[in-house]
């Protein structure tokens, strides 16, 4: 019966560059199930009908952002609530111009301290800027993508609102600065959240 088990642990690993779609600068892939290598993926901007619905001027729209850099200790906190520019949404989010990532909390902020970090072991599939996950349904309490559940911190849950929980893409970043969380980035909206690996399906 272990051998089982560790054999269908295997092929849900390697099976994982499958659920994701792959791609750079905004530029769409043939299909969400099938990754690329970065060298097959064309860097080119998105088109006005890539940036899609929702995004505002200089935020989203298809934009992939590198990761967020670490914050240095002492560093204000710049979550406000409020749009930091006219047209940008009141929800963190990444400037194009820049790679900003607005909305950054100190780091380690008692809002986002675990009692215990990882309880479910760490998302076992591939992060950053390369992979695009596609939504699978749910909603903040509880959301899939690729075979796997993700919960939105309970503080963050008012600045995802405006997602589609079974259609939106995403970008999965560690978040450098909260121990335990990562950082779901809607490419639509140019918004995002701190979410919590909660294991597979």
């Amino acid at each position: 019966m272990r051998i089982v088990k560790l054999l269908m642990a295997g092929l849900a690993v390697t099976g994982l560059p499958l659920a994701a779609q792959q791609r750079r600068g905004g530029q769409s892939t043939q299909s969400k199930t099938q990754s690329r290598t970065p060298s097959q993926t064309q860097k080119t901007a998105p088109s006005q009908a890539q940036r899609g619905r929702g995004s505002a001027p200089g935020v989203g729209g298809g934009y992939i952002p590198s990761p967020p850099p670490k914050r240095r200790p002492g560093a204000p906190a710049q979550r406000t609530g409020r749009p930091d520019m006219p047209g940008h949404p009141a929800a963190p989010h990444v400037h194009e111009r820049g790679n900003i990532w607005v909305g950054r909390a100190t780091p380690n902020d008692p809002r986002y301290r675990l009692r215990h970090p990882w309880p479910h072991g760490h998302f076992p599939g591939p992060l950053g800027r390369d992979w695009i996950w596609r939504l699978g349904g749910g909603g903040p309490s509880r959301f899939w993508f690729g075979g796997f559940v993700f919960i939105v911190a309970p503080v963050d849950v008012g600045f995802c609102n405006d997602w589609l929980w079974d259609n939106d893409d995403i970008v999965l970043y560690n978040d450098p600065d909260q121990i335990g969380w990562y950082i779901a980035y809607n490419t639509r909206l140019g918004t995002w959240c701190h979410v919590e690996y909660m294991g597979p399906m």
